[in-house]
């Protein structure tokens, strides 16, 4: 499986667990937003190709910290779109981690392959916005049919799950976030996150706007009359 980077350590990306994080290159989704663009568009994949890590290089590296982490994060780009990645999982479980995954659910058919092999532990999901308004949000490149799949699928509770979101205010509008209500209804855990204008994907992006922490407060306040868990990153 192709490796771009990784963090070494982390107490913060799997809920309850110490952990190291891996980023696979590439993405289905051209958010303009996005803070991991060095990961994501093929022209800067190209200038970091070669210090790319080898799988060998990670098992030697996860193996050495054994009893010291309990898992491991599988980060992106978008994961799912390596094609070996069930392959990798498998032999990092062998080693004795946890897993978990964070996608954006345009692959629905991966992402519960995965899960009804048992190979996942949690899963963060990145839901970016309305349906009626994610192709405009994220490109064409993905069917708006695996991403409603990719939810429901979560909510049945067969691996513990978050969705999460980045909240800008030219994009989450007032309509986009009474729709986002009724896609989350009946959710586990949802983290709202606060946009960072800088290192974007799109230049356009640096001068949008984030939402206050109170402004964050007061949408956690209406996201929680329908999930059982809302929080603000």
């Amino acid at each position: 499986m192709l490796i771009s980077g990784i963090q070494k350590f982390t107490m913060l990306d799997f809920p309850e667990h110490t952990s190291a994080i891996v980023f696979t290159p590439g993405c289905n989704m051209r958010c303009g937003y996005c803070h991991n663009k060095e990961f994501v568009l093929p022209e800067e994949l190209k200038k970091i190709s070669k210090s790319f890590i080898s799988e060998d290089a990670v098992f030697n590296f996860l193996k050495e910290r054994k009893g010291l982490l309990d898992g491991l994060v599988i980060s992106g780009g978008e994961p799912t779109i390596q094609k070996d990645l069930k392959n990798f999982i498998i032999k990092v479980r062998e080693i004795g981690f946890k897993i978990k995954l964070d996608t954006n659910g345009a692959n629905f058919d991966v992402l519960k392959d995965l899960i009804d092999s048992n190979l996942l532990d949690y899963v963060a999901m990145d839901v970016k916005t309305s349906f009626s308004a994610y192709n405009e949000l994220v490109g064409n490149y993905i069917d708006i049919e695996n991403i409603k799949s990719s939810i429901e699928f979560l909510k049945k509770n067969y691996v513990e799950y978050e969705f999460r979101t980045t909240f800008l205010k030219e994009i989450h509008t007032e309509n986009i976030i009474e729709e986002m209500k009724e896609i989350l209804n009946g959710g586990k855990r949802y983290f709202l996150q606060s946009f960072r204008p800088a290192n974007v994907l799109d230049s356009k992006f640096v001068k949008f706007s984030p939402f206050t922490k109170e402004e964050l407060q007061n949408l956690r306040g209406e996201f929680s009359k329908s999930i059982q868990s809302v929080n603000v990153r």
